[in-house]
């Protein structure tokens, strides 16, 4: 485990002047990432739920944690993955509404939420409610928790490209030039970029 060590101590050398650069967005959006790792833990089949929230376009809220059920589908390890997306969404909108009624900035109430998701299926399932069917009966119907909440206008579910979907980071390996390229998207900056934009 010593080459697995010592590959971890040059990336933590290489990334240590980045930092989470936070622009002045007159009305920063909340939106939301979700992504399943179907069954990316060999050893005792358990899949992954990674997510992400970026607010003006920079993250404010990640996670990436091993799934305790066992899934018997990819589309059955993303709903799970956007059961979880969406519990810490209300929990994000609960905060900033608070901070905004505190300041005098709350106009009613908030936008909905974009929640971006890459798998079709679990995106068609997710709005159509817990239909008991041969493929979803083995889901518990709790799971459609995100169901309630499109229809009351709080968030909605959209399709994006995988390649395109920043909660890959907290899922799955990626090649060197794609990592690169999600960590700028979700607001990673070196610290003399970032003070440079700051002189702009």
């Amino acid at each position: 485990h010593w080459n697995e060590v010592k590959q971890i101590l040059r990336y933590l050398r290489g990334t240590i002047d980045m930092r989470l650069l936070y622009s002045n967005v007159p009305k920063p959006e909340l939106n939301g990432y979700a992504d399943a790792g179907y069954l990316s833990d060999p050893h005792n089949d358990k899949s992954k739920t990674g997510y992400l929230f970026t607010s003006g376009g920079t993250t404010i809220s990640w996670r990436s944690v091993k799934q305790t059920i066992s899934v018997t589908s990819s589309n059955h390890a993303e709903i799970l993955a956007l059961h979880e997306t969406s519990r810490e969404c209300v929990w994000l909108r609960s905060v900033i509404q608070h901070i905004q009624e505190t300041r005098g900035l709350s106009s009613g109430k908030m936008t909905l939420t974009i929640i971006y998701e890459d798998n079709v299926a679990c995106i068609t399932q997710l709005k159509d409610g817990y239909i008991k069917g041969d493929k979803t009966k083995h889901i518990l119907p709790k799971f459609f928790f995100t169901h309630d909440l499109q229809r009351n206008d709080d968030i909605n579910v959209q399709q994006i490209r995988s390649s395109d979907n920043l909660a890959d980071l907290f899922t799955k390996s990626l090649p060197r030039k794609v990592f690169e390229q999600l960590i700028h998207k979700i607001g990673f900056r070196r610290l003399k970029d970032c003070m440079h934009e700051g002189e702009k």
